[in-house]
């Protein structure tokens, strides 16, 4: 999973942005525009929809998500709960949810999640409220809780040299930001990544 920043992207056009790092191999795109308004984040939601092959989903927002016809949302512990949203969103919709700690997996174990991303891993300069690095046994341990066959991705200062690392303590994918933006070609980034897991 590719998040966008428009921090890193650095004036670049996102939708050729991602339209590369899908061609490198990302099978899922969050939109992500943490000081945007609502009708900016649904302007790139639907450039990305429109435009790319792989599900796109939205981070915080379950209504731009919906309005913009993308595949599903992406949800922190202070979003309103999985399970008060569910019976409002059309079957197959995606609902992901972060998770952070043990207290955390224990109050999203009961809500439907399609899939938890849980981090940091490792230390990041991409979420200023990311918590302490779990690292690889911490990331294991976590995704221990997660209810039965709800994949696990891991999430925060992923790169190609520590990927496997995730992968080989349960990730069942993996999600990046400055991995493949902090680079001059997203292709060979994200291409660099899956290598790393595969």
């Amino acid at each position: 999973m590719v998040i966008t920043d428009g921090v890193l992207l650095k004036g670049r056009d996102p939708v050729e942005a991602c339209r590369q790092a899908v061609a490198g191999g990302a099978t899922i795109v969050q939109a992500r525009l943490k000081d945007a308004t609502a009708r900016e984040l649904l302007a790139l939601a639907r450039a990305l929809v429109g435009a790319l092959p792989v599900p796109v989903i939205v981070n915080d927002r379950v209504d731009v998500a919906l309005a913009a016809g993308a595949a599903g949302a992406h949800l922190g512990q202070e979003d309103p709960p999985l399970d008060r949203l569910r019976p409002h969103v059309p079957p197959g919709f995606v609902l992901g949810l972060s998770v952070g700690s043990a207290s955390e997996a224990e109050r999203g174990r009961p809500w439907p999640a399609d899939y938890w991303s849980v981090g940091p891993c490792f230390a990041t300069g991409n979420k200023a409220d990311a918590g302490a690095p779990l690292g690889p046994e911490g990331f294991a341990a976590l995704t221990r809780l997660a209810p039965p066959g709800t994949p696990v991705i891991a999430i925060g200062g992923i790169t190609a040299a520590n990927a496997g690392a995730v992968a080989r303590a349960g990730a069942a994918g993996i999600a990046v930001i400055g991995a493949v933006w902090a680079t001059s070609d997203p292709a060979h980034a994200a291409r660099a990544l899956r290598a790393s897991i595969a």
